[in-house]
């Protein structure tokens, strides 16, 4: 299967005016292979201001959370119309640090899934295991559990419109990254999870890789069969690393 290969950056709570300017000039710059599209996640006050200046339509604006909520008095919170007023395409969902740090549960990242399919935008559901459920050889299982209650939901046809990816927490900002390999043995495990409902929609699926990734090791990461991309975190606030990052991106799986 031709999956489409994506490159997501996901800068957190970091970044600032000067990182928006620069970032939109070399990713205008940047040639991007056929079949990959490259999506930018700033924070929220800078959604608009990066749109404003990408140029390219295989460069896509992403936000880092959302409310599972239409509307209402929900201070602080942000509406899905409101990320399609700036531009948005895809939405980062159940992202490790809103799991552990804001005590988001899988029943609840499975609505903020509706709600974002519902207003027509695409959910990067964010899955993955702690360094000790990894030892203790738990990870297949705890992918299992955050999968279920979003097919549960949303039903396993919503998958034609949903991107995954697998962030192995032990590997997120620590330099430790899995191996291709052991990366590639659990991104087969997940499709296989999918498959088992639906093997059309699990063979299409695009499957990202989310712990450390860099420029020294994406395009072996990209490179296997059922890793679609990657979603980058630090490496993503660096320039002309990111831009390596985008480059090595094929589009040939």
């Amino acid at each position: 299967m031709n999956r489409k290969l994506l490159v997501a950056a996901n800068w957190k709570m970091n970044g600032n005016l000067a990182l928006v300017e620069q970032m939109a000039q070399m990713l205008n710059e940047v040639t991007i292979n056929d079949n990959v599209e490259v999506v930018v996640s700033p924070s929220f006050p800078y959604l608009m201001t990066l749109g404003d200046k990408l140029k390219s339509d295989c460069i896509a604006l992403s936000a880092q959370n959302v409310s599972e909520h239409e509307k209402g008095a929900y201070t602080g919170e942000i509406s899905t119309d409101m990320l399609k007023e700036c531009g948005v395409k895809y939405v980062i969902l159940g992202h490790s640090e809103r799991r552990s740090l804001y005590k988001e549960t899988s029943t609840l990242v499975a609505h903020k899934v509706k709600a974002v399919l519902a207003a027509g935008l695409m959910p990067i559901l964010c899955i993955g295991e702690s360094e000790n459920e990894r030892a203790s050889e738990q990870t297949e299982t705890v992918l299992a559990s955050q999968l279920q209650p979003v097919i549960d939901e949303v039903g396993i046809e919503a998958f034609n419109d949903i991107v995954v990816a697998y962030e192995p927490v032990w590997a997120i900002g620590t330099g430790k990254t899995a191996s291709p390999e052991m990366a590639q043995e659990t991104h087969q495990y997940i499709r296989g999870c999918i498959a088992q409902q639906n093997a059309e929609i699990a063979d299409k699926l695009v499957i990202l890789y989310g712990g450390s990734v860099n420029a020294g090791n994406s395009e072996e990461l990209f490179a296997q069969a059922d890793i679609d991309g990657g979603l980058i975190g630090g490496a993503s606030l660096k320039v002309e690393e990111f831009k390596t990052i985008c480059s090595t991106a094929k589009g040939s799986n």
